[in-house]
């Protein structure tokens, strides 16, 4: 489902999500290195733990900024609508 939208998230919030997501690919990139070299198991799951609350962390401020970016702002009551029943629609997957 993507689709290309006429819309632009802010320059700050854009960067800080580039480089959580660069975070998140070290640490998989490290979980794969951890599992080449045979590591200890919990030294393992220690590191995608840590992934893990990357990608919740990166999840929730995404959610934030739609609700607040994507849905208050929209520019008419029916879009607005629109983007709320999409956000939904992606966080009962989310949840699952």
């Amino acid at each position: 489902m993507t689709r290309k939208r006429n819309h632009q998230h802010p320059e700050g919030e854009r960067r800080a999500s580039v480089i959580r997501v660069r975070k998140i690919v070290g640490q998989l990139n490290a979980v794969q290195r951890m599992i080449d070299e045979d590591r200890d198991c919990a030294e393992i799951l220690l590191q995608i733990v840590s992934a893990r609350r990357g990608l919740k962390s990166l999840a929730e401020k995404l959610i934030h900024a739609h609700t607040h970016h994507c849905i208050e702002e929209a520019r008419t009551p029916a879009e607005g609508r629109r983007k709320l029943r999409e956000l939904l629609m992606v966080l009962e997957r989310y949840v699952e």
